[in-house]
C-alpha cells in the first residue's frame, strides 16, 4: 500500500533529480533532458481503449546521452491521486535516413484505490500492482512530412488481480507540419491496431490531432478512439479527450 502524499513526493523528487544530474553532468558529455506536462478532461492510457475516465495531468520526462534514454511517464488523477507510472528505458536500434527502430522496456506501477476496514474505520489506501512490458517501435520517413510506422507493446502483470498477458500492435501513419492560418500547425496521426488481453480481443481504431506552433511551448491535443470490434471486458464503442500540453527542451553540449 502507498500513500498519496509519499507518491506526489516521489514524483517531485524525480523530476528535482533528473533536472539536477543534467546540469552536474553537461560539462563531461553531450545530454538531453525534455519533458511535458499535458492536463486532459480523460486521461486515456498508452494503449486507448483504456482511460481513467475524468480529468488527469500526465508528466513525461526524457534525459540521455547518444542512443540510450530514460523516460519516466508519472499519471495522476486532478485530486493528485496516482493513476500509473511507467519507468521506459529506450534505444535507438537503427537510426537511417529514412528508418528508424527503436527499442524500449519499463517496470510499471499501476495503481487502484480502495476502501478498507482499519481499526473500525474506513480508510481509504492506494495499492500498487506491478508491470513489465517491452516494445518495438519501427518507422519509415517516406517524405518529410509523412511517416509510416508500426508499434508492438507485450506487456506482463506480476501482481494477482492483474492482466496477466497483453499484446498490442499497431500499424500508423503521421502527417505533420500541415499548415494553417496565424503560422499554426496540424499533426494528425491516424493508427489501426489490435488489442489482446489474456483471452479477450479486439480491433480499434484511433486518431490523434495536435495543433501547435512554432516556437511556442504550449500545443492543444486531441484524442479519439472507436472500437471496430471487441470482447474485451470495459471496453468502449468511443473514447475521447481534449488536452493542453506544455514542453520544454534542454539539450547540455561538452565544452
Amino acid at each position: 500500500m502507498v500513500t498519496r502524499r509519499t507518491l506526489v513526493s516521489i514524483s517531485l523528487l524525480l523530476l528535482v533529480t533528473f533536472s539536477f544530474s543534467q546540469q552536474t553532468d553537461s560539462a563531461k558529455t553531450t545530454a538531453h533532458f525534455s519533458g511535458s506536462v499535458l492536463l486532459t478532461n480523460n486521461g486515456i492510457s498508452l494503449i486507448p481503449t483504456f482511460s481513467l475516465g475524468k480529468p488527469a495531468t500526465i508528466i513525461n520526462l526524457s534525459t540521455g546521452r547518444g542512443r540510450l534514454s530514460f523516460e519516466p511517464e508519472l499519471r495522476f488523477s486532478l485530486e493528485a491521486k496516482p493513476w500509473s507510472f511507467l519507468f521506459w528505458w529506450r534505444y535507438q536500434l537503427l537510426q537511417g535516413k529514412r528508418f528508424t527502430l527503436n527499442l524500449g522496456m519499463h517496470p510499471a506501477l499501476n495503481f487502484k484505490t480502495t476502501t478498507a476496514l482499519v481499526n473500525g474505520v474506513n480508510t481509504e489506501t492506494t495499492m500498487a500492482r506491478r508491470y513489465l512490458a517491452a516494445e518495438l517501435n519501427p518507422g519509415y520517413q517516406l517524405t518529410r512530412k509523412i511517416r509510416l510506422g508500426a508499434y508492438y507493446l507485450y506487456s506482463r502483470g506480476l501482481d494477482e488481480g492483474t492482466t496477466r498477458v497483453t499484446h498490442f500492435v499497431t500499424v500508423n501513419t503521421s502527417f505533420s507540419q500541415i499548415p494553417l492560418p496565424a503560422k499554426l500547425q496540424l499533426r494528425v496521426t491516424p493508427q489501426l491496431y489490435y488489442l489482446k488481453t489474456d483471452a479477450e480481443d479486439g480491433y480499434f481504431v484511433t486518431s490523434t490531432l495536435q495543433l501547435s506552433r512554432k516556437g511556442w511551448p504550449l500545443l492543444l491535443s486531441a484524442i479519439l478512439n472507436k472500437r471496430l470490434e471487441s470482447n474485451i471486458t470495459g471496453s468502449k464503442d468511443l473514447v475521447w479527450n481534449l488536452g493542453l500540453t506544455y514542453a520544454f527542451a534542454k539539450k547540455f553540449v561538452r565544452q
